[in-house]
């Protein structure tokens, strides 16, 4: 599905955009703030709801807003995690970092679509309530009862409203996946950007299709409420799912990864 490729100045303003959506998307039940940081504190498997974003520079030595940001994990029972992208502030925080010892881990991509022109079909959706949703792709990742339930309130709860949706045939799931439409400048879904969350297509329905048709579905609906254009978020080392991807019509727009200091992150 092409389109025009935008300018760099383009890809840009949208890279900027869908990481001030992914944020939306992401909030979570417990959050507090240390200087211009933004620290998530809700446990699950999903990192970009239990990190640190750096979304500016402060006030405050480095060392300093490190100890406030840890004192809050500990009190959460999490490790702390920041997550790391080309617009985290300082700009100088991911090379400090690495200087103290802190490892790097999971990197993943940012991959923007510039429009939804081409996406008109909306067929074979069925639409899942959080907890409904929560409890199958808890499933089949194996989550546990505690992560499950985490997952459904963080879905309950999050500023920007998810909408869950499966495929099926014959009652056997093919694919399912999220929609999350971040508002446009009215505050509507119209103009706004979709953000596609996990997809997720059983191994034995994998290599037939059935991710690109759930995918181009969803970004179908959230045309028809409003969006204009769309973002996601993708491991660096999937190649399979970023040539889907990639056949949709997404581009790289940037890389984020996060770093700790403790080795319950990565583990």
């Amino acid at each position: 599905m092409s389109a025009p490729v935008p300018s760099s100045a383009e890809l840009e303003a949208l890279a900027r955009r869908a990481e001030s959506a992914g944020l939306n998307a992401a909030s979570a039940p417990r959050e507090a703030q240390v200087d211009g940081w933004l620290l998530r504190l809700s446990p699950g498997k999903a990192k970009r709801s239990r990190c640190v974003n750096a979304l500016e520079s402060g006030s405050l030595p480095l060392e300093e807003v490190l100890g406030r940001c840890r004192e809050a994990f500990d009190q959460a029972g999490l490790p702390l995690i920041l997550r790391l992208t080309p617009f985290s502030r300082p700009t100088d925080l991911d090379h400090r970092l690495a200087a103290m010892g802190w490892a790097s881990f999971d990197p993943a991509d940012v991959m923007v679509l510039p429009s939804l022109d081409a996406f008109g079909d909306a067929g074979g959706l069925r639409p899942l309530s959080a907890v409904d949703y929560a409890a199958l792709i808890g499933g089949l990742r194996g989550s546990s009862a505690a992560e499950i339930d985490g997952h459904a309130r963080r879905l309950e709860e999050a500023s920007v409203r998810h909408q869950a949706f499966k495929m099926e045939r014959e009652e056997q799931l093919l694919a399912c996946g999220q929609v999350a439409i971040d508002p446009g400048p009215d505050g509507t879904p119209a103009g706004g950007m979709a953000g596609l969350f996990d997809i997720f297509t059983p191994d034995a329905q994998r290599g037939q299709g059935h991710g690109f048709r759930l995918c181009a579905a969803l970004l179908a609906e959230a045309r028809r409420q409003g969006a204009s254009s769309a973002y996601l978020q993708v491991g660096a080392d999937n190649a399979t799912a970023q040539r889907l991807y990639a056949r949709l019509g997404f581009l790289h727009a940037y890389r984020y990864h996060y770093r700790s200091d403790d080795p319950r992150a990565w583990a």
